[in-house]
């Protein structure tokens, strides 16, 4: 995968067919093992209706991307330094008028990734879950897609749908998976290998050029995310020797070399 661009940083979004596959907890992790990797890491909130980001991080804000939507902040002054060494651009939870693709949020989420970017190696964009308009202009400002699931049925019915229509709306044709709860070694390998079948029987046959999923790795279900999420610790902090911690470390190094 490139590092920064000549531009600037390279964009990754984030995303999930569903909510609960921990998209949020491994985006948090991932830029901590990038930035403990001498990158500069920016992640930003880009779930705008239900932003979560400061509840993981433990942090409370006093400035948040609204504040910036709406000119009471230079964006500058919102960027904060967060635990694990990278920065992290909050949302306001519960805004009603962030709920929709409006002209305006168009325009203002633009704006914001166009002055980012210079500013860092990698942004990270926590995206909201499913395939709402919101969510899915978020994802095309960005240089690559990140899809988080687990091995739950649901959970990849609902990530095969987010490649489908990535696909065909974007296009998309190179989507990255990270398999988050998995419960043997290899059986992020075997869910990439059934997906790319789906996708190959029920939408490449449809284009021009076919989607290629790349396994970026595998995090192990571990009782240690639990306890670092009660205590609102990244998970590389609080027990960076877990099988989960050693599984996002490999994936952020995988996300480097790659």
């Amino acid at each position: 995968m490139k590092s920064g661009t000549s531009s600037g940083a390279c964009i990754t979004a984030v995303t999930s067919g569903k909510g609960g596959v921990g998209k949020t907890f491994v985006t948090a992790n991932l830029a901590a093992a990038l930035a403990r990797q001498g990158e500069r890491v920016l992640v930003l909130d880009a779930d705008l209706g239900l932003a979560n980001l400061d509840v993981v991080l433990n942090l409370y804000p006093k400035l948040t991307l609204h504040d910036v939507f709406t000119g009471q902040t230079r964006l500058e002054d919102a960027i904060l330094p967060a635990p694990g060494g990278f920065s992290v651009l909050l949302a306001g939870s519960g805004m009603i008028e962030y709920s929709r693709l409006t002209p305006t949020v168009r325009d203002q989420l633009q704006e914001v990734m166009q002055h980012v970017r210079p500013r860092f190696d990698r942004v990270l964009l926590d995206t909201g879950a499913g395939i709402s308009d919101v969510v899915l202009y978020t994802v095309s400002l960005a240089d690559e897609v990140l899809i988080v699931a687990t091995p739950e049925p649901t959970s990849l019915t609902d990530a095969y749908a987010t490649i489908k229509v990535l696909a065909t709306t974007q296009p998309r044709r190179l989507i990255r998976l990270l398999v988050n709860q998995v419960q043997r070694p290899g059986e992020a390998r075997a869910i990439r290998k059934q997906l790319q079948l789906v996708v190959d029987r029920y939408v490449n046959a449809n284009l021009d050029q076919p989607v290629m999923i790349e396994l970026l790795g595998e995090v192990p279900f571990d009782v240690s995310v639990r306890e670092s999420v009660l205590k609102r610790e990244l998970l590389i902090a609080h027990a960076p020797g877990s099988p989960a911690a050693v599984g996002i470390a490999a994936a952020a190094s995988k996300h480097i070399a790659g």
